[in-house]
C-alpha cells in the first residue's frame, strides 16, 4: 500500500511531525478505512526516505492515541474512529491553523477587522463565494 504522505526536508517542522500529522489526518478523515493494513515500518520508511526509528515512533504514537492497532507478526491496522473523533479532529486542526494565522496577523500589526477581511477573501476564493 502506498500512503499519500508528502514530506519536506526544507520545512522547519520535524519530519516525524509531518508524517504523524498527515497519517493522523488520513485516518481521521476516513481516507484510510478501518482495518486497512498499513505498510510495514520498514516499507513506509523506505517510501518516505526516512529512518525506521521515525516511522516506528509515528506508529507507536498513533497507536497510543487509539488510531492504530498492531498485531504481532501481522502488522499495523487502522483502528475504528468514531464520528465524534472525526469532528473533534477537524475542529482542532482548523482552530490551530486559525490561531496561528491570527497570531501572525497581529505580529504584522493587522487589526481584527483586517484579519476577518482576509479570512472572508480566502473563503470566497476557496469555495466560490461563501461569506462569514
Amino acid at each position: 500500500m502506498n500512503i499519500p504522505i508528502r514530506v519536506s526536508t526544507d520545512s522547519a517542522e520535524p519530519l516525524y511531525h509531518q508524517i504523524k500529522e498527515q497519517l493522523r489526518a488520513l485516518i481521521v478523515s476516513g481516507q484510510l478505512l478501518e482495518n486497512s493494513l498499513l505498510p510495514s515500518i520498514r516499507d513506509l520508511a523506505q517510501q518516505l526516505a526516512c529512518s525506521v526509528i521515525t516511522i516506528k515512533r509515528v506508529y507507536q504514537d498513533l497507536e497510543n492515541e487509539g488510531l492504530l492497532r498492531t498485531k504481532q507478526g501481522t502488522g499495523s491496522f487502522v483502528a475504528a474512529v468514531g464520528q465524534i473523533n472525526r469532528e473533534q479532529f477537524k475542529f482542532d486542526a482548523v482552530y490551530k491553523a486559525m490561531k496561528e494565522a491570527v497570531r501572525q496577523g497581529h505580529n504584522v500589526q493587522c487589526t481584527s477587522d483586517e484579519i476577518r477581511a482576509i479570512l472572508e477573501q480566502i473563503l470566497n476564493e476557496s469555495n466560490g463565494g461563501a461569506s462569514l
